[in-house]
C-alpha cells in the first residue's frame, strides 16, 4: 500500500509541475533573446520539458494512464498553438508592423515594384520579320548543322576543290577526330537547301536562317560571324519572273511601297542566271550619301536561277524541275531598317543599344 500511495502522491506532483509548465508556456513572450526557436527548443524539442515530462507515463497506474495522456497531450497543443502564435509575432515585426493600433509606414496592400522587361535583339527582330513575309508565300523554315563537310557546304552547291569561289569564303576549319575529312563552320546556309533536296520531297519551296562564319577581319562592315536568309523554291516550270515577283513582294513588305528596286547581272556558282538586287538608299532616300556611296542604291540580296549541276548533284531531274534561290545577310537588312552604321554593335551586348528596340519592325 504505501508503495502506490507514493505513486500516486508523485502523479499529484507531476500534475502540478504540468499546471507550472501551462502558466510559464503562456507568459511567454518574444523580446530579447527570446524568440519563438527558443521557445520550441525549450518546450517542443526532443530534449524540452514536454518530451520530459512524457516520459513519466511508464511511471503512472495502468488505470490513470489514459487521464494523464490526456493532460500530456493537452499540453504539448497549448505549447504548439503558443509557439504559431511567436512565429506569427515575429513576422509581423520583421514586416514592421506592431501590436495594438500603431502600424508600419509599409503598406503591404501595394502592388509590387514593376521589374525591368527585356527586349528582343534587332537582328531576332528583323529575322522574325523576314520569317513572316515569306511564310505568307507558302515558304516553310527549313534548318541544318553549322559544322559541315565539304560536299553540303562546297561540292554538291558546284564549288569544285579549286573553285576561286573558295577563296572568297575564308572558311573556318575543324580538324576532324578521326583523321579523315576536315570539317568546316558552314560558311552560308545554302547547305541546307542541300540538305533539303537530297530529301527528294518536291516541290521545296523553303528559307533558311541561320548563323554563318567567314574568317574575315573585323570592321564596322564586317565580323567573322553573321546570319543569313536563304530562300528555295523547286517546282515544275518557275521562272525568273517568279523570282523577280517574289522578291518585289517581299522588299515593299519589309521597307515600304517608296523603295525602288533594280537587278544588276552577277555571277555566282550555284545559280545561272544570276543577279544581285538593289533597294534605293533609305537613308538618303536615293539622293547619294556615304552609306550608298553616293550612287543612291544599297544591294541587299543576291539571287538567281538553280544551277542544273546542283539539281543533278542532288538527284532532281534538271529537265522536268527549275527553280530559283536567293540570299542576304540580316545584318545588312537590320542595318538599313534601323540605319545603323557598325555592324559591331550587335555583337557587343550593349544594353544602351539593345533597349532602343522593342517587338514592333
Amino acid at each position: 500500500m504505501s508503495q502506490l500511495y507514493l505513486t500516486f502522491a508523485a502523479m499529484e506532483e507531476l500534475v502540478k509541475k504540468i499546471e507550472d509548465y501551462r502558466k510559464e508556456i503562456n507568459a511567454f513572450n518574444v523580446s530579447g533573446n527570446d524568440t519563438a526557436e527558443s521557445f520550441r527548443i525549450k518546450y517542443l524539442g526532443t530534449k524540452g520539458l514536454i518530451k520530459s515530462v512524457m516520459t513519466e507515463i511508464k511511471n503512472v497506474p495502468v488505470e490513470n494512464k489514459k487521464a494523464f495522456g490526456q493532460i500530456i497531450n493537452d499540453l504539448k497543443l497549448f505549447a504548439e498553438n503558443k509557439y504559431e502564435e511567436l512565429k506569427s509575432a515575429e513576422e509581423n515585426k520583421r514586416l514592421g508592423h506592431h501590436t495594438g493600433d500603431v502600424i508600419s509606414d509599409i503598406d503591404l496592400t501595394l502592388p509590387a515594384d514593376k521589374l525591368p522587361l527585356g527586349s528582343r535583339h534587332p537582328i531576332s527582330l528583323v529575322r522574325n520579320k523576314i520569317v513572316s513575309i515569306f511564310q505568307r508565300l507558302g515558304f516553310a523554315v527549313a534548318e541544318g548543322p553549322e559544322i559541315e563537310d565539304d560536299w553540303h557546304n562546297f561540292t554538291a552547291l558546284n564549288i569544285s576543290e579549286n573553285h576561286p569561289a573558295r577563296d572568297m569564303q575564308d572558311t573556318f576549319y575543324v580538324s576532324h577526330p578521326g583523321g579523315g575529312a576536315d570539317w568546316m563552320l558552314r560558311t552560308h546556309t545554302s547547305s541546307v537547301q542541300v540538305r533539303e533536296m537530297e530529301k527528294g520531297k518536291l516541290p521545296i519551296r523553303i528559307i533558311c536562317p541561320g548563323r554563318v562564319y567567314r574568317n574575315e577581319t573585323i570592321s564596322a562592315r564586317a565580323h567573322c560571324f553573321f546570319h543569313q536568309v536563304e530562300g528555295l523554291y523547286i517546282a515544275e516550270n518557275v521562272s525568273f519572273a517568279d523570282l523577280k515577283q517574289t522578291l518585289y513582294f517581299f522588299v515593299q513588305e519589309m521597307f515600304g511601297d517608296t523603295v525602288k528596286i533594280r537587278f544588276r547581272p552577277s555571277y555566282f556558282p550555284f545559280t545561272e542566271p544570276s543577279a544581285e538586287m538593289d533597294i534605293s538608299c533609305l537613308i538618303c532616300g536615293g539622293k547619294g550619301c556615304n552609306v550608298c556611296k553616293h550612287t543612291g542604291w544599297v544591294e541587299i540580296l543576291g539571287c538567281g536561277m538553280a544551277h542544273p549541276k546542283i539539281l543533278e548533284n542532288c538527284n532532281i531531274d534538271s529537265n522536268k524541275y527549275s527553280g530559283f534561290a536567293f540570299g542576304m545577310g540580316i545584318e545588312r537588312i537590320t542595318m538599313l531598317k534601323y540605319q545603323i552604321k557598325d555592324l559591331r554593335l550587335f555583337s557587343e551586348n550593349d544594353l544602351r543599344f539593345l533597349k532602343q528596340f522593342t517587338s514592333a519592325v
